[in-house]
């Protein structure tokens, strides 16, 4: 057996709040340590944050996350000022998210965005088709593989990845979100890595390790 394999995991309600663990390693939701990047000279500054904008909407940007995750992208965007929809299939994962936004409600410094965001436990290329109305921008996240010397930082990848596995069907998921009709779709990449099902963007923003490839669809309304 691969020692770096994670064992069986459950969760657990720790001192810090909902934690996940295989007794072991604990992975936690926690968006405080997003204080610092949501400050406003540093959150425009972000990569994300850029990608979602739209110029001359002159209103809170409506956002579906459809790969919700533990979260952190989308409280960046709803830091930002957008309403954000959130989903999230898995059961366990979203119970750490919902953990983490329960308790970012009761900090000061959190609970602005906090209350921008809504969480869902649903299967988001489902919810897609059933969107009671028409979002600006839709973000996609789909996992890849984590590449990082640190063995801390790779065994919580893991632990997460033995819930949760990288999108095996991207199709269905680009497809579903361009049928929505958004304005924009923002997805989420390795910095070398393929474009999602093979779309080539309109244009990315790069980072250090990631990027975010941008589709435009300037015509919906």
């Amino acid at each position: 057996m691969n020692s770096d394999s994670p064992k069986e995991a459950k969760l657990i309600t720790g001192k810090n709040g909902l934690t996940l663990t295989d007794g072991e390693i604990e992975l936690t939701a926690d968006f405080a340590r997003l204080i610092p990047r949501i400050k406003k000279s540093n959150l425009e500054k972000e990569l994300i944050v850029r990608a979602a904008k739209i110029k001359g909407i002159g209103r809170p940007l409506r956002i579906i996350d459809a790969t919700a995750g533990l979260g952190e992208d989308s409280f960046l965007l709803a830091a930002a000022g957008n309403e954000v929809l959130m989903y999230e299939f898995d059961e366990t994962v979203f119970a750490l998210l919902e953990d983490a936004l329960q308790r970012a409600g009761k900090n000061p410094e959190l609970a602005g965005p906090a209350s921008r965001i809504k969480a869902m436990n649903e299967d988001s290329i489902k919810a897609m088709t059933e969107l009671p109305f028409v979002p600006d921008v839709i973000y996609l996240d789909p996992m890849f593989p984590e590449r990082t010397k640190s063995a801390l930082v790779r065994k919580k990848f893991q632990l997460i990845h033995s819930l949760e596995k990288p999108c095996e069907n991207e199709t269905e998921l680009l497809g579903t979100a361009i049928s929505a009709k958004p304005r924009k779709i923002v997805i989420k990449r390795p910095l070398k890595g393929e474009y999602l099902d093979g779309r080539r963007p309109d244009y990315s923003l790069k980072g250090k390790a990631i990027r975010f490839d941008v589709l435009l669809f300037p015509d919906n309304l």
